[in-house]
């Protein structure tokens, strides 16, 4: 098993001369950031196509054993919402773009629905069914890229499998059979903890878990308490080793197959005042202390 505990982004203003060092070069700062967490969401493909160039130098300012989680792009999840055929071309450029090119380093692909998308289970399951399972086939699905994607990325080194994770914002998912579907296609349901007024639910529909800490205080704001920390780092371990909390909220009535042990991935989005990298330290340190403490201390940042 494995468990990655990190930040949603890097680039921020407002983390210099707190987060990062002052005199650190802005070029410098994910290679600073990728030694103090796991792993990392990389924001702006949501907002754009990134180019072959930015997945290759990412790749190379982190560390072996690190891991990056891509959001997939708003144009597909906010805007064409997978509705028609623009969608397949759409994903195609997508994985062209270069996300491939992050190879071992590649977590997981993170899809986020806005609050006012309502579950519709035949075209979420068409959706489902069109994200590529492993390289090979996302690969192939990025030979059919148009013209947008200037330099085109399809090299597989290995064939390795690719994870999804699904974070919705409306209520009208919580019904079984949105579960069923997630668990039919292997896709993870993404636990999203915020101030907002979107569904909390910790249904395990995959051999993964996918974790999102969006603030305590305000949406993107507020540090975590000891106390919630420590209940987040419970739920970690029992994820971790195959089971599920106790007190699991869940949609659907029945519990995951219990397994073994499952990878967990979680990140920290209250960014706004510089909590993020410091929460993902203390709860790392309460789910991993050993290792936790000694990284903190390298990078100056022991609790």
């Amino acid at each position: 098993m494995a468990v990655k505990i990190g930040i949603s982004g890097w680039r921020y203003g407002g983390w210099r001369g707190v987060f990062y060092p002052k005199d650190l070069p802005q070029r410098r700062e994910l290679e600073f950031a990728s030694r103090a967490v796991d792993t990392i969401e990389i924001n702006g493909s949501h907002y754009s196509l990134q180019s072959i160039n930015s997945y290759l130098s990412w790749y190379g300012a982190t560390p072996d054993g690190f891991t990056f989680s891509v959001k997939g792009p708003r144009y597909l999840t906010h805007m064409l919402r997978f509705r028609d055929e623009t969608a397949r071309p759409a994903i195609a450029n997508f994985f062209a773009s270069g996300v491939l090119a992050l190879r071992d380093k590649l977590g997981a692909f993170l899809w986020q629905f806005p609050p006012t998308f309502k579950f519709a289970p035949e075209s979420f399951e068409a959706f489902l069914a069109l994200l590529p399972r492993d390289a090979e086939s996302a690969a192939a699905l990025a030979r059919e890229h148009d013209g947008r994607v200037k330099e085109p990325w399809c090299e597989v080194d290995v064939n390795r499998r690719l994870r999804h994770a699904i974070e919705i914002r409306h209520p009208s998912f919580c019904v079984p059979e949105f579960v069923a579907l997630l668990r039919k296609h292997k896709a993870a349901l993404v636990v999203s903890d915020a101030t907002a007024d979107w569904p909390y639910v910790e249904d395990v529909t995959s051999d993964f878990v996918y974790l999102r800490l969006h603030g305590s205080e305000t949406l993107y704001g507020g540090a975590y308490t000891d106390e919630a920390l420590d209940r987040f780092a419970a739920r970690v371990d029992a994820w971790s080793h195959g089971g599920e909390p106790g007190d699991a909220v869940r949609i659907a009535r029945r519990a995951p197959t219990r397994r073994r042990s499952r990878d967990v991935l979680v990140y920290f989005d209250n960014d706004k005042k510089v909590e993020a990298p410091f929460d993902a330290a203390r709860l790392r340190q309460r789910v991993v202390p050993s290792t936790a403490t000694t990284d903190a201390k390298q990078s100056g940042h022991a609790d």
